[in-house]
C-alpha cells in the first residue's frame, strides 16, 4: 500500500498540458470556433445583465425573448442561439459590436473567428 507522501510524489510527476485557449478545441469539438465565440458573445450578455442588475423578466423583455431564454443565457445553455442571435441580443442591449477581417497568417492552416468581448458599464 502506498504512503500518503508517495501519493503526493505520484501527483506532482504528472503532465500538465498547455491549453490551446480554446476548451472545446482540446476536448475535440469540430464546432469548437463557433462555441467558443457563442460562449464569448454569452458571457458579454451576462456581463451587461449583471452590471445593470436586470432581472430575468426584466432583460427578457429588453431583449424581446422569453425569460426562459435568459435563464439559458445566464446558465451558458446556448444550444439554441445562433452567433448572429447573440449578437443581435448585445445589440438590444445598447451594446456595440465590432467584427475585423484580416489576412490570416500563412502559418496557420485555416480560417479562424475570434471575438473579443470587453462589453461597457451603463
Amino acid at each position: 500500500m502506498a504512503s500518503r507522501s508517495e501519493d503526493v510524489i505520484d501527483k506532482a510527476e504528472e503532465t500538465v498540458t498547455r491549453g490551446s485557449g480554446n476548451v472545446f478545441a482540446d476536448l475535440g469539438y469540430s464546432d469548437a470556433e463557433e462555441r467558443q465565440t457563442k460562449l464569448r458573445l454569452a458571457h458579454a450578455i451576462n456581463g451587461v445583465i449583471a452590471r445593470r442588475r436586470l432581472t430575468q423578466v426584466t432583460a427578457a423583455d429588453r431583449l424581446g425573448i422569453g425569460q426562459r431564454k435568459v435563464s439559458a443565457l445566464a446558465n451558458y445553455k446556448l444550444e439554441g442561439f445562433s452567433v448572429e442571435r447573440l449578437i443581435t441580443l448585445l445589440t438590444a442591449l445598447d451594446q456595440d459590436v465590432e467584427t475585423v477581417i484580416r489576412n490570416m497568417p500563412r502559418s496557420r492552416p485555416s480560417g479562424r473567428i475570434s471575438v473579443i468581448a470587453a462589453a461597457g458599464g451603463r
